[in-house]
């Protein structure tokens, strides 16, 4: 079959891209924005893409058209053109519950922070125990080579979005993965841009519980208000708990920098994770993925094992600089608690070394100002230093928050560039897109300093 995809180059549709390929299917496809890591991975796998929403995009024999959601409304000329002419077309979370994922054993990896890492966690201790997984990560494990892949047993280990699924079809995009086994790994309001209120998230979340089978199981955390609460709407599954705390799975020991921790099952210690990660969150993703591992048969010491292997997710705090003295990280968040939970997990590593923070509030709840404004402040304390983006449409005043408020990026290269020449050691950039490229801007000027 001939498939062609609209938003290729987004996390979901871009691994989807991989695995249809992986299954024999010519595919091709386009994007508005086409940039790494993404790109890069889809052109290795001989996949053809093209910038831009243009009718002559799609090859004349064109079978199915598979239909993101990123800036894909009625009115966009790809899409009218798919409409115009009565080719087939899906969304991506449909292809894959009903062309791959329907004869499964599915782990799903949900909740509003950490499902890439978590999903690659899970993967990699799977593999490690020899299961040799399929999976799809919203981003690229270290640990592996791509993204996506089919695997060679029934266990598929895939990230579960709550985002909407297309234009056609507002369900959360995990309601069509029907898992057998859970992970709600936390739950707050975000998506301001298609969820009114936590509410409506909350909805969606119990949706989801509704179509895992009585013989499933859902992993949730000990302590987490909002997940206990979809929970007490109805479950008809076995739930596993995990914590720092409480909870049948938790961690005990932790080291001050968060490198060490031992597990323990039940009140017995069933392992330690010696590991280059930092941050609490990372210990209670670990906990979570131990705990999914379990309920498909891998045993939690070896799956402690596994995580001492663990390498990390591209642009998940990954180091795309070093020398003797400064250190850059890449880094995905763009929420108060992931921006929060990844500075201090830094600080705890740093000690005392300086820390500047570089921040695109670029998600449409960020920019929005919901509920963010007000707690952002609070969010990036274990910074010595702040320097926030202004997108040009900004829906609120930047100028309250603490740190220097700057448009444009060349001013932040330079202010950055200041910052390191008078002491700070590490530079933590947080955005959820490609930052005009800053990124590449900043490491260059370093490296011709060398």
């Amino acid at each position: 079959m001939n498939i062609h995809i609209l938003g290729i180059c987004g996390t979901l549709m871009g691994s989807i891209a991989l695995l249809a390929k992986q299954l024999g299917h010519t595919v091709t496809g386009s994007d508005e924005n086409v940039y790494p890591p993404m790109s890069t991975q889809l052109e290795s796998a001989g996949i053809a893409l093209s910038t831009g929403y243009q009718p002559d995009h799609f090859p004349a024999d064109t079978d199915l058209v598979i239909v993101g959601n990123a800036n894909l409304p009625r009115g966009n000329p790809a899409l009218e053109h798919v409409l115009r002419t009565g080719v087939d077309y899906t969304s991506g979370a449909e292809w894959l519950g009903r062309h791959l994922l329907a004869d499964r054993w599915v782990i799903a990896v949900a909740g509003t922070h950490g499902k890439t890492t978590t999903t690659s966690m899970t993967a990699w201790i799977l593999e490690s125990a020899g299961l040799a997984p399929g999976f799809l990560v919203g981003g690229v494990p270290a640990n592996f080579t791509e993204s996506a892949r089919l695997g060679e047993t029934d266990f598929f280990v895939i990230e579960a979005d709550e985002y909407d699924t297309s234009y056609f079809d507002r369900r959360s995009k995990f309601l069509h993965y029907r898992p057998q086994t859970t992970i709600i790994g936390n739950l707050e309001y975000d998506h301001a841009d298609i969820f009114d209120s936590l509410e409506d998230i909350k909805q969606q979340f119990h949706l989801l519980i509704r179509t895992v089978p009585d013989n499933g199981q859902i992993i949730a955390p000990a302590q987490d208000d909002n997940v206990d609460d979809v929970l007490d709407r109805g479950c008809w599954s076995d739930v596993v708990r995990f914590g720092l705390q409480d909870g049948e799975v938790q961690a005990r020991n932790i080291s001050a920098d968060d490198s060490e921790f031992e597990v323990t099952v039940n009140g017995q210690t069933v392992g330690q994770v010696r590991w280059a990660m930092a941050g609490r969150h990372n210990i209670l993703n670990a906990l979570a993925a131990i705990a999914a591992s379990r309920h498909v048969g891998v045993a939690p010491g070896a799956a402690c094992k596994a995580l001492c292997e663990f390498s990390g997710v591209k642009r998940r705090m990954e180091v795309i600089y070093q020398n003797a003295h400064t250190t850059v990280y890449d880094d995905f968040a763009h929420h108060p608690t992931a921006i929060r939970s990844t500075l201090e997990g830094l600080r705890r590593k740093a000690r005392q070394q300086r820390i500047l923070a570089i921040i695109e509030p670029r998600s449409h709840t960020m920019r929005g100002g919901f509920h963010h404004q007000e707690t952002l402040n609070d969010a990036t304390q274990a910074a010595d230093d702040v320097i926030w983006s202004q997108p040009t449409d900004i829906q609120w005043d930047m100028t309250r928050l603490s740190g220097r408020v700057v448009s444009d990026t060349q001013q932040i290269i330079t202010a950055a560039l200041d910052a390191i020449e008078h002491g700070t050691t590490h530079v933590v950039i947080m955005s959820n897109g490609g930052f005009d490229n800053l990124h590449r801007r900043l490491v260059e000027k370093l490296q011709s300093r060398n």
